[in-house]
């Protein structure tokens, strides 16, 4: 029916479809993901067409392509293109030289800022607060920056509506837990361009704190392993702009972690060991074994080489067990990963 767009947490406006009703895999979609602006060319969906519609992984609705009659037709409908002004803000839209997408450059544009803040909500895995209360408190005017969550007020929240005293205090307590997460983690939280879990957990190893990182030029952190040239200035740009700063040391100031635990690389009883992990292992979740072996020392690869240690294997292991067992690598499960960290 109709191509929206919205801006993501960096201003980089994503296209949308509303559609008619549809029911796909037992589910009716009304609204499909369009990924990107040149996704959106490529594929060249429009305004007002048949389009075939599924769920990726049985989850996510996107739209695949026009539907094969459309192509034939003579009197399409012109293509759609990112809107000059931003849906959400209504600020001037931008589209620099060297970037494939058109962004929203207004840093407070509410839009942006929801994304940033549930951004930061689930990298710092907070339960029980989700999309629906971001928007809540954004729109109280109570939270404004992810520090904000941390001066939330349980009888406050009570007093909202779907709230209670019980779930008020536990959302508060959850908050609170979240505090405990790993330096890594609350780097990936901050929303830097080109950081994401792994590389936020590679640069908390390679730098250890905070004040360390900061104080790196762009030549030190392209030292950290995955990180690149283009990579290292941008994380040192963004790290250096003001806001980012303040951002920085209000977290602080809340008591997240700000400094890695565990020994330097090269130390700990995985030092200088790099370990694969495949399949579903009993008790841990991927990012907690992932953590227990950096913490160890260890390094943690997605796929197995020569090169590769061990091999943590759980259940429904896949194409990486038969692997390693071809290049005789070492396999163990997670009881035996348990006794490598001790």
């Amino acid at each position: 029916k109709q191509i929206g767009w919205n801006p993501g947490k960096f201003g980089d406006l994503h296209p949308y479809a509303m559609l008619e009703p549809v029911r796909v895999a037992g589910v009716m979609i009304k609204l499909a993901t369009l990924h990107n602006e040149e996704d959106l060319a490529r594929k060249d969906i429009r305004e007002g067409e048949d389009v075939i519609v599924l769920r990726a992984g049985d989850v996510i609705p996107q739209v695949l392509s026009p539907a094969p009659h459309v192509a034939e037709r003579s009197d399409r409908p012109a293509p759609s293109h990112p809107p000059e002004r931003c849906p959400i803000c209504d600020t001037k839209t931008v589209k620099e030289e060297d970037s494939v997408f058109t962004r929203c450059p207004n840093r407070d544009c509410p839009g942006r800022r929801w994304q940033l803040l549930k951004h930061f909500v689930g990298a710092m895995d907070i339960d029980g607060l989700g999309e629906k209360q971001v928007s809540l408190f954004m729109e109280l005017g109570w939270v404004r920056t992810a520090a904000d969550f941390y001066r939330l007020d349980a009888e406050r929240i009570a007093e909202q509506t779907g709230f209670g005293p019980v779930s008020a205090g536990k959302l508060v307590r959850a908050i609170e837990d979240s505090k405990r997460q790993p330096f890594g983690r609350a780097l990936y939280a901050l929303g830097i361009e080109e950081v994401g879990y792994v590389t936020g957990r590679s640069l908390a190893q390679q730098f250890r704190t905070i004040d360390t990182l900061l104080a790196a030029a762009p030549e030190e952190i392209e030292r950290t392993p995955g990180v690149g040239p283009k990579m290292a200035r941008t994380i040192h740009s963004q790290l250096h702009d003001a806001q980012m700063g303040e951002l920085i040391d209000d977290l602080r100031a809340q008591g997240l972690r700000m400094a890695q635990e565990g020994p330097p690389p090269g130390e700990g009883p995985l030092a200088e060991k790099t370990l694969v992990l495949t399949g579903t292992l009993p008790d841990l979740t991927r990012e907690e074994a992932t953590e227990l072996i950096v913490l160890a020392g260890g390094k943690v690869t997605g796929s197995v080489s020569r090169k590769t240690s061990y091999l943590v294997a759980g259940a429904t292991p896949g194409s990486k067990l038969a692997q390693a067992e071809r290049l005789g690598v070492p396999v163990i499960d997670e009881q035996g990963l348990r006794a490598l960290v001790s």
